[in-house]
């Protein structure tokens, strides 16, 4: 089953995909220098498979290629970052440290 994950810009939102099917997904507001992380969500169908962290890693990775600080408002993404101390230095220094 081949799975991607894209920036889907039209939506805000970095989408995981299954057999090119949506199987999750990490809504944002980009901003002129910063990505805040709303809300990510994996279908009940595809949880338990590794999905969201591999959605997350992808999306704050491609945020640190562009520059972008980051915001995870959404609990996820800042659980995430507290769990991958390789990512801390990209959350905003007005929202602290993740």
């Amino acid at each position: 089953m081949p799975i991607e994950v894209v920036d889907n810009s039209t939506e805000s939102r970095f989408e995981v995909l299954v057999d090119g099917k949506v199987a999750g997904f990490a809504d944002y507001r980009l901003l002129p220098t910063k990505i805040v992380f709303t809300h990510t969500e994996v279908l009940p169908a595809y949880e338990g498979q590794g999905l969201a962290s591999r959605l997350v890693a992808f999306a704050l990775q491609a945020s640190a290629d562009t520059g972008l600080r980051v915001v995870p408002l959404c609990p996820y993404v800042a659980k995430y970052i507290k769990r991958h101390p390789e990512f801390q230095h990209l959350v905003d220094s007005s929202f602290g440290s993740g």
